[in-house]
């Protein structure tokens, strides 16, 4: 440790210079570290005390009366009371506190004695403090005296005055006055209540007698209430008379109307002291007839803006008043008969506050002592200097209240106390004054380490104690002189600031100090370290309400604050807390900030700190929630009239996108209420709307806002608003006009909105008249919306108006709509109907249009039906389904497809209109020509050996012409990418459908197609695939019965063992040329089948077969007996319970047939090759065609409709051999 330099004579003579001039002036409180160092005596000082007024409340248990105070030694406690000694210890229900002051009382019901005013002091051998005065009230139950109070007798108009005089008790006192029944007596400018709780009457009515005027005074800190004897007011009537009038109609009234006179205050004059902070109250009630109103004015200013009138003018009330509202006041009292005025002086008086104050000190032995002491108030304070608690009589006081004590010694310690009063209160100052020489004690810890970061300043402690008040100094480890220059200051407490602290400012330093008495010193280790700094800042963002916001923010710092570097976030400057629950919202993980499900509150500053033990760095960003807007508010009507009213509102948060329109809805109460509709949009810089209104309805409007993000909710709705009933402002649209019957038109039209009706008494004018004909309009009013004119001529024009009407009048005048008078059906067929043949499936129609006035109504266009006679390959005509279709307008021609090639047909056309169809054209006979035909109606391969296949088919069912053969094709696949050459054979004789195709490759796969042709050409093929067997192999093919679907296994028997044989399970119809399985097997040898063979003859095998049939038998029998004693073995009921799906699929009577399910079989199912071959339902069906009922098509014949039509088609026969099992042979 570093010694004190030059410690010889020129720092001793530097040090004593400056003590003599100077004292220890600061606060009187020693540091604890110093009594740690050496026993001080200190004087004694009250610590805490009870308030100035205390009220004791009679509920409490105990009340406290506290003194406590500090001191070395510890002081001791003594009590006055009114001035007199006083000892708690005295009386047994007092508990005095150890160590303490304070004592406690406790309530036994009878503490009035203990009332009064007390004072502390606390005392040891230094001096004497003491306490400011304590006021104890004890209050006692405040009670309205036992009286009777005789009836008030008054004559009606007079003034009269029911006296409360409430009993005394702590404040604040209200005062009621109420009924038996408790019921508040109303109160106006006729009759009110007075601050002194009396109810004044400045005329009475007859309607003010009662005999129940009660009086209650509320005493809320006590919470007690006590009432007054009831009072009965009794009015004698005079004569009828009104409180309003102000002129003179009788004898009898012009002695009962008076100018004003004041009830209270009396006189002209008073005089009123209020102290400063209160509520100032200046109270006027009068009398007179009419009831007189009350004035209030200022008769040297103007009034204060904060003042306010309370009872309706008759008080007035200023608030926190201050010297300013000093001055005179005036009330006037006025009626029509003249006023009466009174002034009021205001006086604002203070109580004593302290200008300047004793403080505590310690003073050096020897040094001078002044204490200064002023007080102001209103009156002026009284200032009285006590020591010690005595007051001072032997000692000079200057006529500014200071004191000066000279060349002070030890034992002129004391406790100097200084009183000021006025008649508004008393304060009390205290200054301990402590002499005493003490030698420096440092009270800062040697060799403690400060470390700061570049460019922040450093506080490096000294803390001294000592007296007189010691020297101090700083020295540097590299320096030769004592630390100075603007960047070092020395506080007065020894402490050394350095200021913008650099690297080179770390080092060793060393606080020297000294005073009179002695000298230390100590020293400190400063280290400099990198400032922390933010270098990715996080950045500005917008988000929608909902989502996720997230901020980034990275950070740098010294190595040395490692463990204490941290990252905090913070929103509007408050520490954002991060609880981890499945409701939390906000996440930080490696400085990155999330905000999940952002909602509008989320909006604000959000700002990154980087922070370690000694300092930190922050960066803001702005986080801006978009959202829709919030709704308007503040909903008001105004520019009333009977058609329109303006709204008017204040628009919400637009939640930073700008509002682009706001939508007004509005509400009625009488056809749909709770239904709001819209019925304005106005932009959104508009703040109010012209709303056009319907007459006879009772509105309530809202208002939504609209901005990019959406729309916002609705406002809280406005006042109601009714508009009067006029006559409608619409008449109905939609009108329409049909004639159902040739002689007859039917009107309806869409009737007006119960909003648009406009009043009472919605009615319909009909208005009706023959176009061209009639120039009268005959006229008809209705109430329902249709109408019907009848005994019309057939498909005429008709001009119609139709106008709403209400009990107010019409509407305006209605528009003409024309519209034609019933149709009827067209009276002639279109004639010269021919037919142009396209093609095989396809002809044009033409025909001669039917005349307009043949029609007889709209023409809806022209129907054609036809029908097939006959394929032209038979002789037999048949009747066939008809078909049909529509060709809409004015037109004489149509295409009609989907006919059969090469068959006879016959058609029919007829035009139409809104009645119906008129009659047939004579029917037109035409014929198709020839067409390719349908492809084979079966291919099948019928037997295969090593070189060759033979296959067999069956004719198309649909020829559509004559056959002249079929065209058989062929080509290699084998699975490879490139097939095989294609070759054809032509097979001419119409007789033949097997055929054997020779030369091909061994164990290969070929894949076959099967034409038919006509003279037109040949139709689309039929294939298969086949293959032949490997060399040596048999291709003879058995084919089985038909298998249920519900089978899921079929036994082949009558196999040869030790054989390969070739599977295939096919669809029974087919028509479809692939195996829905195929599989290589091959039986067993017969050596393997010896093994079982004669199992039957073996004679255990017969004993064990005998054994179960007995069993068997034993068993029925059992049975059969139980059955007939009752009891009941439900075979049946457990079947039923728990079907055999399998065995139920063998007994179904669809046994032995292919279909979709149990019920029917499938469409275009034929057959094994031995039975019937039945033809599907015929797929060449126009049903897709039409327009619902019928077809249509454009007027070139292209499709533009449904043609609906079915075919029904008779089984063909092939013939074949009709075994259930049969043979194949190639």
């Amino acid at each position: 440790m570093k010694t004190l330099r030059n410690a010889g004579v020129s720092f001793s003579f530097s040090l004593s210079a400056t003590l003599c001039l100077l004292h220890w002036t600061a606060a009187l409180d020693i540091p604890l570290e110093a009594l740690g160092h050496t026993n001080i005596e200190q004087l004694p000082t009250i610590t805490e005390q009870s308030p100035t007024s205390q009220v004791a409340f009679p509920f409490d248990e105990k009340f406290t009366i506290k003194c406590e105070a500090k001191g070395n030694p510890h002081p001791e406690f003594k009590w006055t009371k009114d001035g007199q000694p006083f000892d708690p210890s005295d009386d047994p229900r007092v508990t005095i506190v150890e160590n303490s002051g304070t004592f406690i009382i406790g309530n036994n019901g009878n503490i009035s004695e203990f009332q009064g005013v007390y004072r502390c002091s606390a005392t040891n051998k230094l001096g004497t403090a003491i306490s400011e005065e304590i006021e104890i009230i004890i209050p006692t139950i405040p009670k309205f005296p036992k009286e009777k109070n005789p009836p008030i007798t008054v004559e009606e108009g007079n003034a009269v005055v029911l006296q409360c005089n409430p009993p005394k008790g702590i404040p604040p006192l209200k005062i009621h006055w109420m009924t038996i029944g408790l019921q508040h007596i109303d109160q106006d400018e006729r009759v009110s209540v007075g601050l002194n709780g009396d109810l004044y009457f400045s005329n009475v009515l007859e309607k003010d007698s009662r005999r129940d005027y009660c009086c209650f005074a509320a005493f809320p800190r006590i919470r007690t209430i006590v009432q007054k004897t009831p009072m009965t007011l009794i009015v004698n009537r005079i004569q009828s008379f009104s409180d309003t009038e102000s002129s003179v109609t009788s004898g009898a009234n012009s002695i009962l109307q008076r100018r004003p006179k004041l009830l209270t205050p009396s006189g002209g004059h008073s005089t009123i002291s209020i102290v400063k902070g209160d509520t100032l109250q200046l109270e006027c009630i009068a009398e007179g007839l009419p009831t007189p109103k009350i004035e209030w004015t200022r008769l040297d200013g103007d009034l204060p803006k904060r003042a306010a009138f309370q009872n309706l003018g008759k008080l007035l009330e200023i608030p926190e008043v201050t010297e300013a509202e000093n001055g005179l006041y005036q009330c006037n009292a006025a009626n029509a008969l003249g006023k009466v005025p009174h002034n009021f002086q205001v006086t604002v008086e203070e109580p004593p506050r302290w200008l300047s104050k004793p403080e505590s000190m310690i003073y050096t032995i020897g040094s001078d002592v002044t204490l200064d002491c002023k007080a102001a108030g209103k009156p002026e304070p009284t200032i009285q200097w006590k020591v010690n608690g005595v007051p001072l009589r032997n000692m000079p006081v200057s006529t500014d209240n200071q004191i000066v004590r000279r060349d002070v010694k030890i034992n002129d310690s004391a406790v100097y106390q200084c009183e000021a009063s006025n008649k508004r209160g008393t304060i009390l100052a205290s200054a301990n004054i402590l002499v005493m020489n003490l030698p420096p004690m440092l009270l800062t810890d040697n060799n403690l380490e400060y470390a700061t970061v570049e460019g922040k300043d450093v506080l490096l402690d000294c803390k001294v104690f000592g007296s007189p008040h010691p020297v101090v100094e700083w020295d540097r480890e590299d320096s030769a002189s004592p630390v100075q220059g603007p960047k070092y200051s020395i506080y007065e407490n020894g402490s050394l600031n350095i200021k913008n602290t650099v690297k080179e400012d770390s080092g060793l330093y060393t606080c020297l100090t000294g005073n009179t008495e002695g000298k230390a010193a100590i020293t400190a280790i400063l280290d400099i370290r990198d400032a922390t700094q933010i270098v990715e800042p996080p950045e500005n963002i917008k988000v929608l309400r909902g989502s996720t916001a997230q901020f980034t923010c990275g950070a740098k710092y010294d190595s040395a604050s490692a463990n204490d570097f941290q990252v905090s976030w913070n929103k509007d400057n408050k520490d954002i807390t991060f609880i981890h629950t499945d409701k939390s919202r906000f996440y930080v993980e490696d400085g990155v900030l999330q905000i999940i499900n952002v909602s509008t509150e989320d909006e604000g500053n959000y700002t990154c700190v980087a922070s370690t033990a000694l300092d930190q760095a922050q960066e803001t960003a702005v986080l801006i929630v978009l959202d829709v807007p919030d709704p308007p508010e503040d909903l008001k009507l105004s520019e009333p009239k009977n058609t329109s009213v303006r709204l008017n509102w204040t628009p919400g948060n637009s939640h930073n996108k700008p509002i682009i329109e706001f939508i007004v809805e509005y509400e009625e109460s009488r056809w749909k209420p709770r239904d709001w509709h819209e019925l304005v949009r106005v932009p959104g810089n508009h703040t109010s709307a012209l709303l056009k209104l319907h007459g006879h309805v009772n509105y309530q409007f809202r208002v939504s806002a609209v901005n990019e993000i959406g729309r916002s909710q609705p406002s809280d709705p406005s006042d109601r608003y009714k508009t009067l009933p006029r006559a409608p402002e619409n008449n109905p649209g939609g009108i329409v006009m049909e004639g159902n019957l040739p002689n007859e038109i039917h009107i309806k039209w869409e009737p007006l909105k119960p909003i648009e009706q406009n009043g009472p008494g919605l009615e319909y004018k009909v208005s009706w008249r023959r176009k061209g004909v009639e120039d009268n309009w005959n006229e008809e009013i209705v109430k329902r919306h249709s109408f019907f004119i009848r005994n019309t001529p057939t498909f005429e024009p008709y001009e119609i108006q139709i106008q709403a009407v209400n009990h107010l009048g019409f509407g305006p005048r209605p528009k003409v709509v024309t519209g034609y008078s019933g149709e009827d059906f067209p009276e002639s067929a279109p004639q010269n109907v021919a037919v142009e043949i396209i093609n095989s499936t396809v002809i044009k129609v033409n025909w001669l249009r039917v005349p307009q006035e043949n029609i007889r109504g709209h023409l809806g266009g022209y129907r054609v039906h036809w029908w097939k006679v006959r394929s032209l390959l038979e002789v037999k005509r048949g009747h066939s389904e008809k078909h049909s279709l529509i060709f809409p307008g004015d037109r004489n021609h149509g295409m009609v497809p989907g006919l059969k090639p090469f068959s006879e047909y016959s058609l029919i056309v007829m035009a139409f209109n809104g009645r119906g169809n008129g009659p047939a054209s004579e029917p037109f006979t035409f014929k198709t020509p020839e067409g390719v035909p349908e492809h084979p109606a079966l291919l099948r391969v019928a037997s295969f050996n090593k070189d060759s296949i033979t296959l067999l088919w069956v004719p198309p069912l649909e020829p559509n012409g004559i056959l002249t053969g079929h065209i058989l094709q062929y080509q290699l696949i084998n699975d490879m990418e490139e097939l095989g050459n294609l070759h054809n054979i032509t097979i001419s004789d119409l007789t033949v459908t097997r055929w054997k195709v020779g030369g091909l490759e061994t164990n290969s796969k070929y894949k076959f197609y099967m034409s038919a042709c006509t003279r037109v050409g040949c139709g689309k093929p039929i294939t298969e695939e086949g293959i032949t067997t490997m060399e040596g192999g048999k291709g003879n093919w058995k084919i089985s019965e038909a298998v249920n679907i519900s089978q899921n296994f079929h036994i082949i028997e009558g196999l040869d063992p030790g054989s390969e044989y070739t599977i295939r399970l096919m669809t029974k119809n087919w028509v479809d040329n692939t195996s829905i399985f195929e599989d290589v097997v091959e039986t067993r040898g017969k050596a393997y089948a010896g093994i079982y063979d004669g199992i039957s003859t073996q004679g255990w095998f017969i004993g064990v077969m005998c054994a179960v049939a007995l069993l068997t038998l034993t068993m029925l029998i059992a049975c059969f007996v139980q059955r007939n004693k009752g009891g009941k073995y439900s075979v049946k009921e457990k079947e039923d319970l728990h079907p055999d799906l399998e065995s139920q699929g063998i007994n179904d009577d669809t046994f032995c047939e292919y279909s979709d399910n149990d019920e029917k079989p499938l469409k275009g199912s034929l057959q094994s090759l031995d039975g019937e071959i039945k033809a599907a339902e015929s797929g060449d069906s126009l049903a897709g065609y039409g327009d619902g009922e019928h077809d249509q098509f454009n007027e070139d014949g292209s499709f533009i409709g449904e043609y609906a039509a079915h075919t029904n088609k008779g089984p063909v026969g092939v013939n074949g051999n009709s075994k259930g099992l049969h043979q194949v042979t190639a």
